[in-house]
């Protein structure tokens, strides 16, 4: 068989020896035709589906890895996971909320000192850990920041290889600016919380515009604002707000801007974009945020069942709520006063007293020196009250005025020459930021 197979071998090569374009030829011919050439061919295997089918199952286990075939400096997984403090917390349950599962961890946070000192039963404060793949704890970190403080605190807790160990650092904080608009459809809280825009921003905006709006009674449908305002951050990530650093607001068709800005060896304030300063010698209001009941006008006195002039206006807000002065003086008196129950009354310059009436509580003496928005007393309901509220009365040569229009008429205090050009180029500036500002609401409405 193998000699025959060599000598069929060897007539081939003699003939392509011969004949080469004769077999060439017949060759190419043969592609030509390659559909049924091909058919040829593909018919001499067995059909597929004739062959037999046999399923086979079989298990196959990963190979490990031995931990000594990793190069020393290989990372290993961290898992980082975030919350907040709660009243309620113990070490268990913080560390259960974060996905924790290490009792060293727990049995140090319950012994340590600095975790009760500085966390535990704390509301609010940022916390975060970052642990092993198995959820055992590296570092746990908590971040908190007062109300005025330009620095925050941090509280660390780190594994070590002696064991856990803590400590409390206190660190600057980061200021960022942010902007944002809104419209009032009913009320400013309600805009700026339709605009994500922190309550303690509104507040800023209420009082930086206290001297020309009257946030009780004045707002308009369709009123609108637009504000650049301080983000306070601590390790990149936001613990409050800060200032307002310019806000405009539009009410019942007027404009109204303002700025921050502080001059060398001055406390800083606001101003309006062409150098006014917008603190006057007179608060328009006694309290933050308190619906007027009663203005200056005449009116059927509840308690006397009669009409009378009502030579003051009228504060409805809680028991306690917080009384302040709205300019500087002098207690001229403090106690008991006949229908006005608690009252202090302050003695300022050129005449004008002003009265606060029916307070809880009194927080100043008579002859006791105060300035503009220290506080005074408490909202009550002593004296001649159907329920809590604050009589605010303003008197010219003990003439009665109305509070709010002596307030707006006060006079303002320009930017000094000094600073003209510096305030000049800041103004610029905010005012872009507040175009910007307004913009962004103009985007989403479009």
């Amino acid at each position: 068989m193998k000699n025959g197979l060599i000598a069929a071998g060897n007539a081939v090569a003699g003939m392509l020896q011969r004949h080469p374009h004769q077999i060439s030829a017949v060759v190419a011919a043969l592609l030509l035709g390659g559909g049924g050439g091909a058919y040829a061919v593909a018919k001499l295997a067995p059909d597929a589906s004739d062959l037999p089918v046999r399923e086979v199952l079989e298990a196959i286990a990963p190979a490990a890895v031995a931990d000594d075939r990793l190069p020393n400096d290989f990372p290993s997984l961290r898992l980082y996971r975030s919350d907040v403090s709660r009243s309620s917390d113990t070490a268990d349950t913080l560390l259960q909320r974060l996905g924790v599962v290490d009792a060293a961890a727990a049995a140090f946070l319950r012994k340590d000192p600095l975790v009760h000192q500085t966390l535990a039963g704390r509301v609010g404060r940022a916390v975060r850990a970052e642990t092993t793949e198995r959820n055992e704890l590296l570092t746990l970190t908590a971040r908190w920041a007062g109300d005025t403080s330009a620095e925050f605190q941090r509280l660390v807790v780190e594994r070590t290889p002696q064991g856990f160990a803590s400590r409390l650092e206190a660190l600057p904080l980061t200021a960022s600016s942010r902007m944002g608009s809104g419209t009032i459809r009913s009320s400013l809280f309600a805009a700026t919380d339709d605009a994500n825009i922190p309550d303690a921003v509104a507040v800023q905006i209420a009082e930086i515009f206290s001297g020309d709006i009257d946030f009780h009674r004045s707002l308009r449908k369709g009123d609108r604002f637009s504000v650049v305002y301080e983000v306070l951050e601590a390790d990149g990530e936001p613990l409050r707000t800060g200032r307002v650093l310019s806000a405009e607001f539009v009410n019942d068709g007027k404009s109204y801007q303002a700025m921050w800005f502080q001059e060398p060896d001055s406390k800083g304030g606001y101003y309006t974009l062409d150098g006014n300063s917008l603190r006057r010698a007179y608060l328009t209001s006694p309290m933050e945020f308190s619906r007027v009941t009663s203005g200056f006008k005449m009116r059927f006195h509840p308690i006397l069942q009669k009409w009378r002039a009502h030579l003051g206006v009228d504060y409805a807000a809680p028991t306690g709520t917080s009384v302040r002065s709205v300019g500087d003086g002098v207690v001229a008196f403090a106690g008991v006063q006949n229908g006005f129950g608690n009252v202090v009354i302050l003695r300022h310059a050129n005449h004008h007293e002003t009265v606060y009436a029916h307070l809880s509580r009194i927080g100043v003496r008579a002859g006791q020196r105060v300035s503009q928005g220290d506080p005074i007393g408490a909202v009550g309901a002593t004296g001649w009250a159907t329920g809590p509220h604050l009589h605010f009365e303003f008197r010219v040569n003990g003439v009665h005025q109305n509070p709010l229009t002596v307030a707006r008429q006060s006079e303002s205090v320009p930017i000094t020459a000094a600073s003209r050009e510096a305030f000049t180029r800041a103004a610029g500036w905010q005012r872009a930021q507040l175009q910007a500002a307004a913009s962004v609401q103009q985007a989403s409405a479009d």
